[in-house]
């Protein structure tokens, strides 16, 4: 490369040196400069992080989210000025929410009107100008800045990377005046090393002594899980851990799977009556551990709340109990609890006990589960059969299913660390069909599932969606299904007023979402394999059908699977 470069030139050469495979960009009149660098770049060949056209910001969000997912390595999205970082905003939102860490910059309009290079040249110049065009990502990153000189990019990237990376993760972003991308850098130190490096913060040794001990002496102990448990290696000494020491395990709305639905101390998503009589309550990377008006804490029990951020204090109001908090990513919190508690006394009798009435417990609620996935389908397919359904059709495959109000842990079987991700807690809609093509991009072997509603699926921008899918030939499996209302309002409509003026009606306001359109012509426009199933009898044919060609034609595949309200 030259000896100088623009400062647009030099943002790809110093994402490679952080590690960075995939810039997801969605690009307009500011990038000017960064086109030119990767021009110049091709034309010597130096090989620098692949640049996406994504048709859309949300889906460039996504694509990170679920890339991240699969890797553990943080990508950069690039967005065109304040309309582009406005759409790609929920991404920001669902991201730091589920300590995502990427890096997000996004273009300015250029701050002069003439007489410098770069400066406006067309009307969206002025109309794209903000007061303060951060402020529509800052809450939901941890460091944001503008350059403001071309020698600061290699240093303001490295800084980024290292605080995204730190614990607790999530998105960082920096702003890009057209003018400044303009301006040369030089270009020798861009290769270099990282100049920073993130902070990992290693669990207070008393905290986990302490909480060692109360776990150890507990008569009622329980674990409810929300985010996982951490990398391979602690995922799976998380379920010796438990099962060693006959710990219930609850996945109370879980965005990441902890434990095997199948695990001897998996007790299912409802944390109610274990929570009701536990005296040792781990709360293990929870933003919202329970439902505080009905699921009541036993008097006298002692809570524990364990994560990178324990208490989420980017939160302004959760007030759920923490009588012992231990900070720390799980990877390296779990094993540390579970060396900790390694040697300390032991009930063996209790201990056999508990775990007798753990298993009843467990296969009563299979049992109930498996009732659930049949019941109804008499008169059309419901979610729960769907969900029981491709269970059964993907096990044995290496799989990750993208559940957006779509199917149901546990009625749909899960073992594996990273075969489960539910949306995030934050309800920024349309994340799990971006994040299947992110995941499927990380990990191309992978049969990568997104299931969603119908309005999710409407929110997910499809048709850019099924572009990025054919022009990238990412092979992800799509599962609508697709009630033709919007169900989770419905429900906390019903939640709120069981008997109220609308569950009584025969049409809920502001729920309806028909007439249906057909969803599998969006996809065949775009060269995906379509189908709709409408009788539970033909849900696996289609099912299997659908795995088939992703793995055989290497073809996205679509379901539009009619279900019955919940």
């Amino acid at each position: 490369m030259s000896q100088t470069v623009t400062a647009g030139g030099a943002i790809f050469p110093r994402l490679k040196a952080l590690g960075v495979d995939y810039v997801f960009a969605n690009s307009g009149t500011d990038f000017p400069p960064i086109i030119e660098g990767l021009a110049e770049a091709a034309a010597q060949g130096i090989d620098l992080p692949k640049a996406l056209v994504i048709p859309h910001e949300h889906a460039a969000m996504g694509m990170a989210h679920g890339y991240y997912l699969m890797t553990g390595r943080p990508q950069a999205v690039i967005l065109h000025t304040n309309v582009g970082l406005a759409n790609g905003a929920i991404g920001a939102l669902n991201a730091a929410c589920e300590h995502i860490p990427l890096l997000l910059m996004s273009g300015r309009t250029p701050a002069t009107e003439e007489g410098r290079f770069g400066a406006r040249t067309v009307p969206i110049g002025w109309g794209q100008e903000m007061r303060d065009q951060t402020a529509l990502v800052r809450e939901a990153c941890k460091w944001d800045y503008e350059l403001k000189f071309p020698e600061q990019l290699p240093g303001l990237l490295d800084r980024a990377h290292a605080i995204a990376m730190s614990t607790p993760r999530g998105p960082a972003y920096l702003s890009l005046p057209r003018e400044i991308l303009c301006e040369p850098v030089a270009a020798e130190a861009l290769g270099s090393p990282a100049t920073m490096q993130p902070v990992s913060i290693a669990p207070d040794e008393g905290a986990l002594a302490q909480a060692a001990a109360w776990l150890a002496s507990a008569e009622r102990p329980l674990v409810i899980a929300q985010r996982g448990a951490g990398d391979d290696a602690s995922f799976r000494r998380f379920a010796k851990w438990v099962e060693d020491w006959a710990i219930p395990v609850s996945s109370w709305w879980a965005t990441h799977l902890a434990l095997a639905t199948d695990h001897p101390c998996h007790v299912g998503a409802d944390p109610s009556p274990w929570l009701a009589e536990a005296d040792v309550v781990v709360v293990l990377d929870c933003l919202a551990p329970w439902w505080p008006d009905r699921h009541p804490v036993a008097r006298g029990a002692k809570v524990i709340n364990i994560g990178p951020d324990p208490i989420f204090s980017r939160f302004p109001v959760r007030n759920f109990r923490s009588d012992l908090a231990i900070a720390g990513e799980s990877a390296i919190t779990i094993p540390a609890l579970a060396t900790a508690m390694e040697g300390l006394p032991r009930d063996k009798t209790q201990l056999i006990q508990r775990r007798a009435r753990i298993a009843k417990a467990t296969r009563g609620i299979r049992d109930r589960l498996a009732t659930e996935a049949t019941a109804r389908t008499e008169t059309g397919i419901t979610k729960a059969f769907v969900s029981r359904t491709l269970g059964e059709a993907l096990e044995g495959r290496r799989s990750s299913v993208f559940s957006e109000l779509g199917t149901h842990l546990g009625m749909l079987a899960r073992h594996e660390r990273n075969s489960w991700f539910q949306e995030p807690h934050s309800g920024g809609l349309g994340w799990s069909f971006p994040a299947a093509l992110g995941a499927q991009l990380a990990d191309p072997e992978r049969l990568c599932v997104a299931t969603m509603g119908d309005g999710s699926y409407i929110f997910a921008n499809p048709t850019a969606c099924h572009q990025i899918a054919e022009a990238l030939s990412l092979p992800v499996l799509i599962v609508i299904l697709n009630n033709a209302e919007w169900g989770a309002v419905r429900a906390a409509v019903t939640g709120l007023y069981p008997s109220g003026y609308a569950s009584r009606a025969n049409a809920m306001p502001l729920t309806g979402l028909s007439p249906s359109p057909d969803f599998t012509l969006t996809a065949q426009a775009s060269g995906a394999w379509a189908r709709t199933v409408t009788r539970p009898d033909a849900l696996r044919s289609a099912v299997d059908e659908a795995i088939h060609i992703t793995e055989t034609e290497r073809r996205l595949a679509l379901l539009d699977i009619r279900c019955l309200p919940d």
